[in-house]
């Protein structure tokens, strides 16, 4: 048997308010990396057309499944850059809503929980104000110079992140565990 990270990976035993995240993209990076539905390897999807990087680290929840058809999205602040596959134990603070080329794409916010720099952090509140901007400005921006177009409707609390995990715990059961 193969292992695959998003089916065989598990998503935690305090789901929804501490999961696992596996790292695609390390924070700081340009690679734009994602996961391989089939395989279960990281494949590289293209290099940011961008002059920035990402802000953060960025990958999926296990066991999950989003409004756009992929592993639900997770952003997770630490002091490090952490190594792509990953798999790291995430404590939700909120989510971004956004919208990419017309299909809902929910990006969780959490931090890394073994990392004391950040884990001190209980909802997006407690962050600077520049953050939320940054990462507006990062994912706005990303994919313009690619003709797509991305929008970031809001930022919200940590309960409605919740609401989205197991929303997509029970989408990735009824549409991938049970075909």
């Amino acid at each position: 048997m193969n292992f695959n990270p998003w089916h065989n990976a598990p998503t935690g035993n305090e789901a929804p308010r501490i999961v696992n995240a596996v790292i695609e993209i390390s924070k700081d990076s340009k690679a734009k990396y994602e996961i391989d539905k089939e395989t279960g390897m990281l494949k590289l999807d293209r290099v940011l057309f961008a002059a920035f990087t990402y802000p953060v680290n960025y990958g999926f929840i296990p066991q999950t499944l989003g409004d756009d058809h992929d592993p639900l999205d997770i952003l997770v602040l630490s002091q490090v850059s952490i190594e792509p596959l990953c798999l790291v134990s995430a404590t939700v603070i909120g989510v971004m809503r956004m919208i990419d080329s017309g299909e809902g794409d929910d990006k969780i916010i959490a931090v890394a929980t073994h990392d004391p720099s950040v884990n001190h952090i209980k909802n997006l509140s407690q962050l600077p104000p520049y953050f939320h901007s940054e990462l507006r400005h990062f994912f706005e921006q990303y994919k313009q110079l690619e003709n797509k177009t991305v929008l970031v409707e809001d930022f919200q609390n940590e309960q409605t992140a919740y609401d989205i995990i197991n929303r997509s715990i029970d989408l990735y059961n009824q549409t991938i565990r049970n075909r």
